[in-house]
């Protein structure tokens, strides 16, 4: 399913108010009505690609579902019926001097809308005004189709040390006043912002329609030791000048708990980068995992005494 822009489609930025969204349709409407296009197949393809976008932006909760899901979220829950549906047309177009659309007289706009939304022949009657579009391509005829109920967000909050496993969360949110329980399976490695769906645990829908989705949506807290870049993991660690110079050992932290021991080469250099193969997080869908990565950093100490100032004096006139 290809994604549509309907913004980009309109021309208005996302913030654009409804007036500016209405404004914005008519000028684009009466630039590629087929009534001043005949026979343009290209001007009739965007005078539907318009009117899609008008009718989803022009509705205060289709557009909160488009915004909040996306063009392909958005598209996957409404059918061209289902964005259409309840949308009448007619106040706008009679503004603009093209005649009844959708109302109980057919006429020359109602045939234009027939034509292109349903592939009818020209005279055929629609059975509502509140819904123009009633028959589609799609082969639903004149039957009415029942909504899918709205979509619910849940966001989960968790540690990396939460993601090593596959494991299973039981979270309690409220549907209509009263709380309920489910089991969430939260896949290893899965990264901040994504959404586990759990379909038909949303709102019931209108009429008898379906019941929407539960959308699971992952924050992962900031770690206090290290970073994530997609499955790998970075912790910095400080050396002194000396160990940097002549080679040392030090113990860093694994994301599972583990205490390894690390080889510093003598003249390892501020800002180099050890790797620790297999020690990052688990690739979501793999059985293999990232890296860690441990970040030197070589400390100057602030302040010598009078010993160590005569030595880095001495090193100095070594020419070190």
């Amino acid at each position: 399913m290809s994604s549509k822009d309907y913004y980009k489609i309109l021309g208005v930025k996302k913030s654009a108010s409804a007036d500016g969204i209405k404004k914005a349709y008519r000028k684009l409407a009466m630039q590629y009505h087929p009534d001043r296009n005949k026979g343009d197949k290209a001007a009739e393809a965007k005078f539907k690609e318009i009117s899609e976008a008008y009718a989803v932006l022009s509705d205060s909760e289709k557009r909160k579902q488009y915004d909040m899901f996306g063009s392909e979220g958005f598209q996957q829950r409404y059918s061209q019926e289902d964005i259409f549906s309840g949308f009448d047309f007619s106040d706008i177009f009679r503004e603009f001097g093209f005649g009844n659309i959708g109302g109980r007289k057919s006429g020359r706009g109602s045939s234009i809308f027939n034509h292109i939304f349903s592939g009818a022949t020209q005279g055929t009657r629609y059975q509502s005004k509140g819904d123009p579009f009633a028959s589609f391509s799609t082969g639903y005829g004149n039957r009415t189709r029942s909504l899918k109920g709205q979509d619910l967000m849940y966001e989960l909050s968790l540690r990396l040390e939460d993601i090593i496993k596959t494991q299973e969360r039981t979270i309690t949110y409220n549907l209509d006043g009263v709380n309920h329980q489910i089991k969430v399976k939260i896949p290893a490695g899965i990264g901040d912002g994504k959404k586990l769906r759990l379909a038909g645990k949303g709102q019931p829908g209108p009429q008898g329609g379906s019941p929407g989705d539960l959308y699971v949506k992952i924050r992962l807290l900031n770690h206090p030791i290290f970073q994530r870049q997609e499955d790998d993991l970075y912790i910095s660690r400080e050396i002194k000048f000396t160990d940097a110079a002549l080679g040392t050992q030090i113990e860093v932290p694994t994301i599972d708990g583990k205490r390894l021991n690390l080889k510093i080469p003598a003249g390892t250099q501020s800002g180099s980068r050890m790797r620790l193969r297999g020690h990052g997080l688990p690739r979501m869908g793999a059985a293999s995992r990232g890296d860690a990565y441990v970040k030197i950093h070589v400390g100057v100490p602030k302040k010598l005494n009078k010993k160590q100032r005569a030595l880095v004096q001495e090193l100095k006139a070594l020419g070190l």
